[in-house]
């Protein structure tokens, strides 16, 4: 592709693709045009958005783009992409989900990683307090699942019940400094959690 074929299509598919990443994450398995369009734009995606103090994140590899809000020290941008504040149990879901996909790449060849909804009930199960009212534990579980579905980490699999993808964005948004920050929080919790239990 020459530079002119670019600068031909800038103004027909620019806005489209922009208008796409301000309504959220951005899959190439599901809108496959759009990404292609993107990756065509990536030069000119990054300067338009730029100028409303936001960063293009992409990973071609994993297929997928979003945009971010650049760091704001002084707190003089508005703030165009809304920041999620997320309860502790979501936190150690999303912890766990990323712990476990890191296991995954390192000791599988699969690309997907798919997990139960008993899988991961398990996984939390070693992170809660003991309780004798395992209902209400389930079903709050439950309610932490369908807020990280929400929220673009976890989908559900067609035909199949209480199965789901742990989808590869994971890894931009939990990244090495956010588990260590979490840790931190964890530390706290489970320290709180023994003095409870005395």
């Amino acid at each position: 592709m020459n530079p002119s074929d670019t600068e031909t299509r800038t103004p027909e598919e620019l806005p489209a693709v922009v208008t796409r990443l301000f309504k959220g994450v951005l899959y190439a398995e599901n809108d496959e045009k759009i990404w292609q369009s993107l990756l065509g734009l990536i030069p000119h995606v990054r300067d338009y958005v730029s100028v409303l103090g936001l960063d293009l994140i992409l990973d071609e590899s994993e297929g997928y783009a979003f945009l971010r809000s650049r760091e704001d020290p002084d707190g003089t941008l508005p703030r165009l992409i809304a920041r999620r504040t997320l309860t502790f149990n979501v936190s150690l879901l999303l912890a766990l989900l990323r712990g476990r996909m890191l296991e995954f790449d390192t000791n599988s060849s699969e690309v997907r990683l798919i997990m139960t909804e008993q899988e991961i009930a398990d996984m939390v199960s070693v992170f809660l307090p003991e309780t004798s009212n395992e209902a209400k534990v389930l079903d709050r579980l439950g309610t932490d699942i369908k807020k990280v579905v929400e929220l673009g980490f976890l989908r559900r699999l067609k035909g199949q019940a209480d199965t789901y993808e742990v989808a590869r964005i994971l890894k931009a948004y939990v990244d090495a400094q956010w588990l260590e920050e979490f840790d931190a929080r964890l530390a706290d919790y489970r320290a709180s959690v023994a003095g409870e239990e005395k």
